[in-house]
């Protein structure tokens, strides 16, 4: 019996290291000194602790000590118990998180697209209004310009005709908590395709403090498990874009405006990029690979604040000839005034023509309203109010809102001027008491949230287990 047991143990033992060694080789060994991947580098000497080195480094190693003076024999004799190093001591610094995946051989490669994995625009727009209330012009834009990016992909992939696709990068101008960034990640989960959100506040020029530029694209790496193949198609959503604008009235070096800028066109247009693996910034220990960019769809998103201002000053200026001339404040009051946006008003802000010029496709999002707000609480497939409807009923209690109280919500968001994000704090503040309180009382059946408890006037209505609501008698 424990013969068998032994040799069951063994048995478990060998699948574990089989299962190990395959999982190893799905990834790129790096080398030890340079931090390079097998890819850059060519074949590695294997050392034991699963240390890798490239035959280069074991070159200068070679030379550096032929070169010197150093009697390596006098001194290993001057050091006792010392007889060969323990290279099993050495840990291996490459981390999981810092592995590379290999390149897939041309035999082993599957499309990773075709045109029945990509939906068409009316699809992608059905299941964006799920998630996504208004801005129908938006959805429409960035359905159509997705749809015809990946065409892209696959039109280069396949290489099929003399006609070469642009590439179709975006630029998204809307209020804070207008949506911008929430219509991006339902996008990538759409399409089942790796999705990286970046702060451009963060951004600075190479040698800096701050992340890198290609720091956007090791984001995407990470979000593709470092299969590069996989990031290489994926989605780059670079919010808070505006702040990079070309600083006015400086005399020192724009390291985190102009400069990133410039640093960026590259990136969009397409082209072969070195980055950090599972890092933001280049070092001596991290190891590095290659992505290219020009299947990747880059997205820049910003509020772009005093915009309107510029584009009203445009406005006006062009309006201001002749006796039909409008009067200078026909623009204070247009909500819909940033559709009215230019290349040249973004010019004006701070973003340099070379940028602009590979983000062709410029759209706007409305700011929000009450009616809005309202449907964002109550609408889409994962609704505010739907989530704390979800909680109560796990405590099996009820939850309604009045019209009225939706409506008292939407109108303190409104004051916020904060867009949807303000939504979730009114609730969970008014919603806390309640919260608490309900797990203690078995009794109660249903809750009912009023204007008056929004508006700190009264509290809201509390039914008991088998109390029906008074109805009203018809005369």
């Amino acid at each position: 019996m424990s013969e068998d047991k032994d040799l069951l143990e063994k048995e478990k033992q060998g699948r574990e290291a089989s299962d190990e060694n395959m999982k190893e080789d799905e990834y790129e060994k790096v080398c030890f000194l340079c931090r390079r991947p097998e890819s850059k580098t060519g074949p590695m000497i294997t050392l034991p602790q699963n240390i890798h080195i490239c035959t280069e480094c074991m070159q200068k190693s070679f030379d550096t000590m032929n070169n010197s003076n150093m009697n390596y024999g006098e001194l290993m004799s001057h050091m006792p118990n010392i007889s060969m190093m323990d290279l099993s001591s050495i840990p291996n610094q490459v981390s999981e998180k810092q592995k590379v995946k290999k390149k897939k051989k041309t035999e082993e490669k599957k499309q990773e697209f075709t045109m029945k994995d990509v939906p068409p625009p009316h699809k992608i727009k059905e299941k964006l209004d799920e998630y996504v209330i208004g801005q129908e012009h938006a959805k429409k834009v960035i359905s159509v310009g997705v749809y015809n990016h990946y065409k892209r992909v696959l039109s280069a992939e396949q290489k099929s005709g003399e006609v070469e696709i642009a590439k179709s990068n975006m630029l998204m101008i809307g209020p804070t908590g207008s949506g911008k960034t929430y219509l991006v990640q339902t996008l990538a989960k759409l399409l089942d395709v790796p999705l990286a959100i970046t702060d451009a506040t963060s951004l600075t020029e190479a040698g800096y403090i701050g992340d890198d530029i290609e720091s956007v694209v090791s984001k995407l790496l990470a979000a593709a498990d470092n299969d590069v193949e996989r990031a290489e198609h994926g989605i780059i959503f670079i919010d808070e874009i505006d702040k990079i604008a070309k600083k006015k009235n400086t005399n020192q070096r724009d390291v985190s405006g102009e400069a990133v800028q410039q640093g960026m066109l590259k990136l969009l247009e397409g082209s072969d990029v070195e980055v950090p693996v599972g890092a933001n910034s280049k070092n001596a220990m991290v190891p590095l690979t290659t992505v290219n960019t020009s299947n990747i769809l880059f997205i820049c998103g910003g509020a772009f604040p005093d915009l309107e201002e510029i584009i009203k000053e445009r406005l006006n200026k062009k309006a201001a000839i002749g006796f039909q001339a409008d009067l200078k404040d026909k623009y204070d009051n247009d909500r819909n005034l940033l559709n009215k946006v230019t290349v040249e008003d973004l010019r004006m802000f701070g973003m340099v023509p070379e940028f602009l010029g590979r983000l062709p496709i410029i759209f706007t999002l409305q700011g929000l309203d009450e009616d809005m707000l309202v449907k964002i609480l109550k609408e889409p497939r994962n609704a505010i109010l739907k989530q704390y409807e979800k909680l109560l009923e796990m405590d099996e209690v009820k939850l309604e809102f009045e019209e009225n109280a939706l409506r008292a919500i939407a109108k303190k968001a409104l004051e916020k001027d904060t867009g949807a994000r303000a939504l979730r704090s009114i609730i969970e503040d008014f919603m806390l008491d309640i919260m608490y309180e309900i797990p203690k009382d078995s009794s109660i059946g249903e809750v009912i949230i009023t204007k008056d408890y929004i508006e700190k006037t009264g509290g809201p209505t509390i039914l008991l287990r088998g109390q029906e609501v008074p109805k009203l008698e018809q005369k």
